[in-house]
């Protein structure tokens, strides 16, 4: 345990553990608890005096969790049957922190969500049961209060902060049946109009819900393994937005591809996204599914907004290099761009200026190591392990929220000690005819630049629909005029106002560039599959979903086209 900026020196809190055996430790969520497994036994201490206070002999424990105000220890180890095929030894442990004794012990064969969930203040703890969720009250589990049975749950979420609790229930369609989302509100489970909301989706295999820190709405990522249209190796990936309210929307996103990180701010009012093939975009949308900010396109595939909610940043890691921009999500101004190459995790620390980047394995088992850094891009401490070494595992000390106050942004990169390192920028490979000649900058993606879409401050009079949509269509041909005098290749993202275009855009110019003119050949096949869906549906035709969907689209591609035409 090291402590943290600026000293970074050994905490006398746990003296150092040796060995190969630890292979799993964990905090309270206050932080003022730590547990951990040397291989033998689980042991808790107190961070702020130091004392043992229990040693649980469990050597095969590979996850640890406390509920979140300290009663409880949550243990999990593989399950195991016996020689004879009968049931195992319950292999999941809940045990009172206080005396140490065992609550109860489950059968849990999945580490996938092994974990009960509990309510901020634990008056209810739930688990997924055989396609049901069971309800317990005030940490008593040998009495399941309430039940939530839908046809087949396969996964819930219950929200965060106080009463009335809620919960989001996914269950898997099948036969033909489509998959939903419902959102209740404990312990109103039964009869027809118990649900606050319900969102159901064909395209779905599994989803992830994500709650916002106000427990009023929920993102929904539906993913299938598949896409059937060929167009993507990971499956196809839908967002879906659930308010307790009752509303319901699929959050459109600009740019076609995987959606790769959805993240709430802690202001609960709006979420930021990154999707599309790469270079991937990012925008931040509000409570209306409306984009605010559009970050433009970049190597990026995760989003992490800092525990105040006024930074945001965006990164590429994994099969990307590890490139950072950190953002002023107030102003929208980029802070800096640091670059933390084979990064495998990230966390911000809870004071909301420091962040961790680490190497760990078994992602990556070479150069393993963390460092810490000043959002403003300075590596403040940095550590490598030895090359007989491994790093597994690695994060902060937790605190409740409200013992640091958020302070100003600086854009002054902070003085450090640790010598900066400037990644080395792997050059391109050139075939040996090229090596003497010139090189030309060609690109094979030119990126957006970001672009703010919120009304600008000024104009206290709302525009008109109609004054609106002419300002829009006046700054998309500024843009596509300033883009063909920079001889650069026009943006082919479609903008995310919907226009209205005139049909004269429609004639038959051809751009000298065969890219362009064949984009521009797909788009007017497009519309003119468009207009005869039109013509049918004004003869009374029932159309299909995914008809009316192509429809929809109508604008988008009309925009896109004369995006194209005036960078002719």
């Amino acid at each position: 345990m090291v402590n943290g900026p600026p000293h970074f020196t050994e905490s006398t809190v746990l003296p150092r553990e040796s060995g190969k055996n630890c292979k799993v430790y964990t905090f309270s969520k206050d932080g003022t608890l730590f547990a951990w497994g040397d291989g033998e036994k689980i042991n808790i201490i107190n961070v702020t005096n130091k004392r043992l206070l229990h040693s649980f002999n469990l050597p095969k424990a590979v996850c640890l969790e406390f509920s979140p105000k300290n009663s409880v220890l949550a243990t999990w180890q593989p399950y195991t049957t016996s020689k004879d095929g009968t049931a195992g030894i319950p292999n999941l442990q809940l045990y009172d922190v206080k005396t140490g004794t065992c609550l109860k012990s489950f059968n849990q064969k999945k580490m996938q969500n092994w974990c009960p969930s509990w309510s901020e203040d634990e008056t209810i703890c739930a688990r997924n049961v055989n396609n049901e969720v069971h309800f317990f009250e005030s940490n008593n589990f040998n009495t399941i209060t309430n039940k939530l049975h839908l046809q087949k749950i396969s996964d819930f979420v219950l929200s965060p902060g106080p009463q009335p609790y809620k919960v989001a229930v996914y269950v898997p369609g099948s036969k033909g049946a489509p998959s939903f989302v419902r959102l209740y509100q404990y312990p109103n489970f039964d009869g027809p109009h118990a649900a606050l909301a319900n969102k159901s989706f064909f395209k779905a295999d599994k989803v992830t819900m994500l709650w916002n820190k106000k427990a009023t709405a929920v993102l929904v990522i539906a993913s299938t393994d598949v896409d059937k249209t060929g167009a993507s190796y990971y499956g196809e990936q839908t967002l879906h937005y659930i308010a307790t309210n009752g509303e319901s929307a699929v959050v459109q996103l600009p740019k076609n591809g995987p959606i790769y990180d959805v993240v709430w701010n802690s202001s609960s009012t709006e979420f930021c996204a990154v999707y599309g093939f790469m270079p991937a975009k990012a925008t931040i949308f509000n409570l209306k599914c409306d984009p605010v900010f559009d970050f433009g396109t970049g190597p990026r595939n995760a989003a992490y907004y800092s525990p105040h909610g006024h930074i945001l940043v965006l990164a590429g890691f994994g099969n990307l290099r590890g490139q950072m921009e950190v953002w002023d999500v107030k102003n929208y101004k980029l802070i800096s761009k640091p670059v933390a190459s084979d990064s495998t995790y990230f966390a911000w620390c809870p004071d909301g200026e420091h962040i961790l980047t680490a190497t760990c394995a078994p992602r990556l088992r070479v150069n393993n190591g963390y460092k810490i850094w000043h959002y403003t891009g300075s590596v403040l401490h940095k550590y490598d392990v030895p090359s007989n070494g491994e790093l597994w595992q690695v994060s902060w000390q937790p605190f409740l929220d409200g013992i640091f106050p958020a302070k100003t942004i600086t854009y002054q990169a902070v003085p450090s000690d640790v010598p900066s390192e400037e990644p080395k920028v792997a050059t391109a490979y050139r075939p040996p005819a090229l090596r003497n000649k010139p090189i030309t900058n060609s690109k094979l993606h030119e990126d957006e630049p970001p672009q703010n879409m919120k009304p600008q401050p000024g104009n206290d009079k709302p525009l008109s629909k109609t004054a609106l949509k002419n300002q829009r269509k006046h700054e998309a041909k500024k843009a596509a005029k300033q883009e063909a005098r920079s001889d650069k290749s026009p943006d082919l993202a479609p903008t995310p106002a919907p226009q209205s275009t005139p049909r004269n855009t429609l004639s038959h110019s051809t751009s000298g560039d065969p890219e362009i003119d064949r984009k521009i050949k797909n788009l007017r096949k497009k519309l003119k599959a468009i207009e005869q869906l039109k013509e049918q549906a004004a003869t009374g035709k029932q159309l299909e979903k995914n008809q009316l969907e192509k429809i929809q689209k109508e604008k988008a591609l009309l925009q896109e086209l004369e995006d194209l035409e005036l960078g002719i």
